[in-house]
């Protein structure tokens, strides 16, 4: 069956080809590619309100399925995400492979399932039960760089960059010996891969992608598979996140960056005892660029990356409530929040994505759980938060800030420092405030003593 499936969208890709004029690549052909499974999502998060939740599959569950990520579907909406975001669901090249699995970034079939996660009909039920729960399905895109075993290899040589013998090279620049580079200068390339990513919404009904190594594709290409996507389920929104910080990834239609310098700085406060302020620094460096008011930030103190390369949220940011008082900034401070599987539960191994590392869910902290849920639900109520103006008040120690709407005006005060500090307040917040968790009057005068890792939200 699955071989019949694989020619029947061989065949629909070369008629597609085949029927292709020039004025294909302005989306003036309204003819869908592929029957569409599934209806649109009407709960679909508006791109201010998403809670971002990654989704490392081979670490997920034991099973390392897809299946596994549905059967805990429950507990991340009792987190608060309403956006779930899957790392790269498809089969994973084997030459020049690294690690024990391969990474799951050097992809060997766009328009498969990895048979280690299950089939396309796993990944179409994942979908349909995780809408039936009001959240949305993002996919990641790998659109720089292929396995060397795809099959566009052999079949489309020309669709690669190659050195001046001749040879296809892997990404310029990078150690990525896993992976072969694409050549964006090639139409047919880009056509069959913005092909192969609608093929997703049509085929598996999801609302949207990751898109990695964004900074390194070109702009135009992102303009034209994102029109086109958006052209699939006009009825519906498809968020699109960029890996990567260029303020262009807006212009193409993307809905999100990613804050890496924010990250990059966070780690700097608790490493390098860098001043709070900083944290300022960073947010005004990465909305320099006089960004669309509705557009954001995802802001995140793990992914699958990090995780990996540097630590866990625990080994980076003090342990249990220091990483806490991380992540409420990276929530708070003008962004879209990102959580990676397990940091919720104080999760305190790091997760080798190269290969199977499954997270033990029987350790959760479930003080630290109760902590991310009441952040996160706080966040998802308040449209100061998501959508209000950002002023900076930080010292030294105390990450200070307020996000303010024309009804909302919030407090933030997140004490990054290991030590009891006090905290001189500015005139301007001199106030009258209430609690956010709790509604408790809160009067604010001279000073504040916060003590390690501590954090207080208030709003009036």
């Amino acid at each position: 069956m699955k071989f019949n499936i694989k020619i029947i969208h061989t065949l629909l890709l070369t008629l597609a080809f085949v029927s292709c004029s020039s004025s294909d690549d302005n989306n003036t052909n309204t003819e869908p590619a592929y029957p569409q499974f599934g209806a649109s999502f009407e709960k679909m998060p508006k791109k201010e309100d998403a809670i971002i939740y990654q989704v490392n599959i081979r670490a997920f569950s034991e099973a390392g399925t897809l299946k596994g990520v549905q059967d805990r579907l429950t507990q991340i909406q009792e987190l608060g995400a309403n956006v779930i975001y899957l790392m790269p669901i498809y089969p994973v090249g084997k030459e020049r492979a690294s690690g024990e699995l391969g990474s799951p970034y050097a992809v060997k079939d766009y328009k498969a399932v990895n048979p280690d996660f299950g089939t396309l009909q796993d990944l179409q039920t994942l979908v349909e039960e995780a809408h039936k729960k009001n959240m949305a399905v993002v996919l990641d895109w790998v659109a720089n760089h292929t396995a060397w075993d795809n099959a566009w290899i052999t079949q489309h040589p020309d669709w690669y960059q190659k050195n001046e013998k001749g040879e296809i090279i892997m990404p310029p620049g990078t150690n990525y010996a896993d992976v072969a580079q694409l050549d964006f200068n090639n139409t047919e390339m880009k056509n069959a891969m913005i092909d192969a990513m609608s093929y997703w919404v049509y085929t598996a009904n999801v609302d949207g992608f990751r898109c990695d190594y964004a900074d390194f594709v070109p702009q135009g290409f992102w303009t034209d598979a994102i029109t086109k996507l958006r052209s699939i389920k006009p009825n519906q929104t498809i968020l699109m996140l960029a890996e990567g910080s260029k303020v262009s990834h807006f212009v193409s239609g993307f809905d999100y960056t990613f804050g890496f310098n924010f990250f990059s700085t966070l780690e700097k406060v608790f490493k390098e005892n860098k001043s709070a302020t900083t944290m300022q620094d960073s947010n005004a460096t990465e909305y320099a660029n006089n960004y669309n008011s509705s557009n954001r930030v995802v802001r995140y103190t793990t992914n699958h990356d990090v995780n990996l390369s540097d630590g866990t949220p625990l080994e980076l940011f003090g342990g249990k409530k220091g990483s806490v008082a991380a992540f409420v900034v990276a929530a708070y401070l003008k962004s879209v929040p990102m959580i990676y599987n397990g940091q919720e539960i104080g999760y305190a191994q790091r997760l080798n994505y190269f290969a199977r590392t499954p997270i033990n869910w029987s350790v959760a902290d479930t003080e630290m759980l109760a902590e991310y849920k009441k952040i996160i639900a706080f966040r998802n109520t308040s449209n100061a938060i998501k959508k209000g103006t950002f002023t900076g008040y930080s010292s030294d120690a105390v990450s200070a800030f307020t996000m303010v709407n024309d009804t909302e005006k919030v407090l933030v005060l997140s004490n990054l420092t290991n030590n009891a500090v006090k905290y001189l307040v500015p005139s301007a917040l001199k106030a009258t405030w209430k609690d956010a968790f709790t509604g408790t009057t809160v009067t604010v005068s001279a000073e504040i003593t916060l003590e390690p890792f501590q954090y207080l939200v208030l709003k009036n």
